[in-house]
């Protein structure tokens, strides 16, 4: 009842969206003499900013076509190298460019699509071969398809990095994981080291990452400990409806995972809308562009599969069973000890309300028989959440000390 609720909300709201476009469209328009009354452009403003809040929202596109290589515009061509049912593993190919470090971006099942990522994406693509993985919204695979859980997403990446193969030197690609994906990351690192696996990654980038969340805990950790297992079974898993393919998937929506980060914010989240307003109505169409293309993103969300965001809320914020060396790939122990020469980079934001200090670092601690010279800890003064691997920060501070580790553990 939930998921047909919200569809039907979403319908009626589109309809509301499309009628404010063009109300607002009207107000602007030259030809109406009522666009030229004191309070006209103010109610216009005002009905966009409606209109794209209130607006569906699909699977964004990526967009990048080009990157520069030391002053030369190079195309950029996106690939599919592996397709499976619930994510496919996608190459931005540089045209003419061989050669470089490859790196493979694992992007969050949490609510977003790898798109989030964009940004992080376009800083590497002049200095790497990026790979990155794009997971499918759940809602849209159907239920011949089989469950999606903590262990698929394991092997998943294992089967990416697989794709990937090794290099001339016979070692394996660089893996950079964004916030959640740093447990399963760290997890496929330890499997494939303990097998002997050649195309295990050179180098691990863990960013924001829960790894251990009884270290300064979050409001987030604090959601996730408080109420019991059933809860989150009962208030946060609802039916795919029949109007998708996925219809009868139990899922978590993608609109109950937007909810709640809105909800965190919501403040912040206000002023962005009214700064949006107020650079309408002065007619400034830059300003408030960049908000709405902030917000294009944020909004565009994706379902994630019941099993597997209940076994995540399990074993990585509530029984917290990698750190305490608990955590089974299919019936095996996952062993942070098997890790012994993949370069471990732990990366924390300092104002981060997601993941606190320490949750991330708690990989470098935990890999016991790796050599200190190929662990490393970043920590971004200032940095949220986001900011560790989107914006300037990201662009200025993080990205070249990622560029450093893979050239360092090139060897």
């Amino acid at each position: 009842m939930l998921y047909d609720a919200y569809e039907f909300q979403r319908s009626m709201l589109a309809g509301a969206s499309a009628m404010a476009t063009f109300s607002a469209g009207l107000l602007q328009n030259p030809a109406n003499p009522w666009a030229y009354l004191g309070g006209g452009s103010v109610v216009a403003s005002a009905l966009e900013v409606f209109a794209h809040a209130a607006a569906p929202r699909g699977k964004p596109a990526f967009g990048l076509t080009h990157t520069v290589i030391e002053g030369v515009e190079v195309p950029i061509h996106e690939e599919i190298v592996l397709q499976k049912p619930f994510g496919q593993l996608k190459r931005f190919r540089r045209e003419g460019v061989e050669g470089g470090p490859r790196l493979l971006i694992v992007a969050p099942m949490s609510g977003h699509f790898a798109t989030l990522l964009r940004g992080t994406v376009e800083r590497m693509l002049p200095v790497a071969d990026v790979y990155i993985t794009d997971w499918r919204d759940a809602k849209l695979v159907p239920l011949w398809e089989g469950r999606f859980d903590l262990d698929d997403y394991i092997d998943y990446l294992i089967a990416f990095l697989e794709a990937i193969g090794p290099d001339a030197g016979g070692r394996g690609a660089n893996m950079l994981a964004v916030c959640q994906p740093s447990v399963p990351c760290y997890a496929a690192t330890a499997l494939m080291c303990a097998d002997g696996n050649p195309c295990r990654p050179r180098t691990l980038t863990m960013m924001g990452g829960p790894i251990d969340t009884r270290e300064a805990p979050t409001a987030v950790n604090t959601l996730a400990t408080e109420r019991p297992h059933a809860w989150f079974e009962q208030n946060a898993i609802a039916t795919v409806p029949m109007t998708y393919p996925g219809a009868g998937r139990k899922v978590y929506p993608g609109f109950l995972q937007l909810a709640g980060f809105m909800s965190m914010n919501l403040g912040n989240h206000m002023m962005s809308h009214w700064e949006m307003f107020k650079h309408l109505v002065q007619g400034d169409g830059e300003g408030a562009a960049s908000t709405k293309a902030f917000y294009e993103e944020y909004r565009s969300v994706c379902d994630m599969t019941a099993e597997f965001y209940l076994q995540t809320v399990d074993l990585v914020f509530q029984t917290h069973a990698l750190p305490r060396g608990e955590m089974t790939h299919r019936g095996r122990r996952v062993d942070p000890g098997a890790i012994t020469d993949v370069g471990l980079l732990a990366i924390e934001g300092e104002r981060d309300d997601i993941s606190g200090l320490g949750q991330t670092k708690a990989a470098l601690t935990l890999a016991t028989a790796l050599a200190e010279d190929k662990k490393r800890y970043l920590m971004v003064e200032g940095a949220g959440h986001y900011g560790i691997f989107n914006g300037s920060k990201w662009r200025n501070r993080v990205a070249p000390v990622v560029e450093e580790w893979m050239a360092a553990n090139a060897g």
